[in-house]
């Protein structure tokens, strides 16, 4: 099993979470009185592997499943990324057919997750080096970032739609901030010693300017943003800086659409 994810309780206020495994399965798991029950969501099959057999049945690969998330306002809809690089945008009310596929990387995809801000927009990284950010109504992908070693893990900061941590395997966290530089990370910092730690995990604290970045020999490292890191627009004069939820969407669609201005272009 690779990730799990909990979500809202079902009708009769049971606990409910779900899965997703290298079998290829998303199971849905309630908690009845002391009795775990599960439920097949989706089964990942490779597109275009069907292959047919003489009995008249059809095989077909199944996908390995390495990573998940559920949309923050639509509650059907979650992407799955697989151990072949694909994405898949995928319903909880279809079993057996995916809503949209992307292309996604070369090489496994690590982690994906949609910003808490812009219910557009998700992001995704792999062991190909690379942190992608998508607009999940466009196939190809609207920001890409090399990294120069495999990117374990990403994670959207709660207080801004802009800001971003990604971990690699050769011990470091960068941290990006594309309101400020849309084309590197504004803060590399090595955070373990990267011939014996692998970094796995990284994620923010919702309230405090903290990151915590976990290994594969089980250390967890808790590092505090600098006050470089967490910059706030400058206020102008006689003007009262405006925040919330609708600024910080105003604010990565902003940057997105100069993307979309250049892809329409060419």
């Amino acid at each position: 099993m690779f990730q799990v994810k909990w979500q809202k309780d079902d009708m009769d206020n049971n606990l409910n979470f779900f899965s997703v495994s290298s079998d290829g399965r998303i199971v849905s798991w309630t908690l009845v009185k002391s009795e775990l029950v599960h439920t097949d969501v989706i089964k990942l099959k490779v597109e275009g592997s069907t292959t047919e057999v003489p009995e008249g049945l059809q095989l077909y690969t199944v996908g390995c499943g390495t990573a998940f998330d559920f949309h923050k306002e639509i509650d059907y809809m979650f992407l799955v990324g697989t151990e072949e690089g694909k994405i898949y945008k995928c319903s909880k009310s279809y079993s057996s057919q995916f809503l949209d596929t992307y292309d996604a990387h070369n090489m496994a995809v690590d982690a994906v997750t949609w910003n808490p801000y812009h219910t557009k927009v998700f992001m995704s990284c792999s062991s190909d080096w690379t942190v992608k950010i998508w607009d999940h109504t466009i196939k190809t992908p609207m920001f890409i970032y090399d990294l120069n070693s495999a990117v374990g893990d990403v994670a959207w900061a709660p207080y801004s739609s802009t800001v971003f941590a990604a971990v690699t395997t050769d011990g470091k966290a960068h941290v990006f901030d594309l309101a400020i530089n849309k084309y590197e990370a504004i803060c590399n910092q090595p955070v373990v010693a990267k011939k014996k730690n692998k970094i796995t995990h990284v994620q923010f604290n919702p309230i405090h300017p903290i990151i915590i970045v976990g290994d594969d020999r089980g250390h967890i490292t808790c590092l505090k943003l600098s006050p470089n890191l967490r910059r706030m627009p400058k206020e102008k004069k006689g003007q009262e800086m405006q925040k919330g939820p609708a600024v910080e969407t105003a604010k990565l669609d902003k940057l997105l659409n100069l993307v979309r201005e250049v892809k329409t272009k060419s």
